[in-house]
């Protein structure tokens, strides 16, 4: 029996520095925080908002605005077209379904600060972000790892850039993941649904929090075991949401974990065309 290959030390360098930076980040983000907690300062700031203005209808028309949409763009792109198309056909359902829904809530009567989007924050926004990203990247990355030997993670991103690595299919792939996602995932989760949650179970700090969680981890159902990791990042996100009444942090947060995420793909070798 031939033996199995070892993988030189120079296809797994890439991949091995990630890790060594994120083992490092959650060392000094641990510090960190056990340093704010010692002299008596909160995680994350808490900011005074008022509770948001729409009611569960407005959250239902989204969701049901997300499937008329995704129903039409499943008979317009068949699923044996071109992994660049679907990706591309996503992130216009994303946008799409993202700006209906900011449409609908101001019309409403919403203002921008109600929908999440709090400027004047920005230094403090990076903060979390980067202090968050630093804490929760190595052990949900592990996390990860070790399901993903149990049950294959399964994404049309990972598909796609397993035969596809030029600038087009880079640029196409950072678009969907760490801008797209982030946006319209943030918005529906952490402010549409999570901010009607906190108006209706104002008595109950956790509900809300566990809830759109809850909501986020299904909505990945059908990727792997990936809902598991994703379940304590939501509510790492969900709880910063609560804090600040913005989605600024939890955007750039999110972004920041998916371009890690996006760094190891690419830093694995090319094995097959895109399908």
């Amino acid at each position: 029996m031939a033996d199995a290959a070892v993988p030189e030390i120079g296809d797994v360098l890439p991949q091995l520095s990630v890790l060594a930076l994120a083992v490092v980040s959650f060392v000094w983000a641990v510090a960190a925080a056990r340093r704010r907690l010692a002299h008596g300062q909160p995680l994350v700031p808490e900011r005074p908002h008022a509770p948001v203005i729409w009611q569960g209808g407005d959250v239902a028309l989204a969701v049901v605005a997300y499937l008329l949409v995704a129903t039409l763009i499943a008979k317009v792109i068949s699923a044996e077209a071109p992994l660049a198309d679907r990706l591309l056909a996503n992130v216009g359902l994303s946008l799409s379904v993202a700006g209906g829904t900011i449409a609908w809530l101001l019309l409403r009567g919403a203002t921008w600060h109600e929908l999440g989007f709090v400027g004047g924050h920005w230094r403090e926004d990076v903060r979390t972000a980067v202090g968050g990203v630093a804490l929760v990247v190595f052990p949900l990355l592990m996390l990860a790892a070790a399901l993903n030997a149990l049950v294959r993670y399964r994404h049309p991103i990972v598909d796609f850039l397993d035969g596809e690595r030029d600038w087009r299919a880079v640029a196409l792939v950072i678009v969907s993941a760490v801008v797209v996602a982030p946006l319209a995932e943030e918005l529906f989760f952490r402010r549409v649904l999570q901010g009607w949650l906190e108006k209706h179970l104002a008595s109950d700090e956790l509900a809300p929090v566990l809830l759109s969680s809850l909501a986020f981890a299904a909505a990945h159902t059908g990727q792997g075991l990936a809902y598991v990791p994703l379940f304590p990042f939501s509510l790492v996100l969900g709880f910063i949401a609560q804090r600040t009444g913005s989605i600024v942090p939890c955007i750039l947060l999110h972004a920041l974990f998916n371009a890690v995420s996006v760094v190891l793909l690419l830093a694995q070798p090319v094995t097959g065309p895109a399908g």
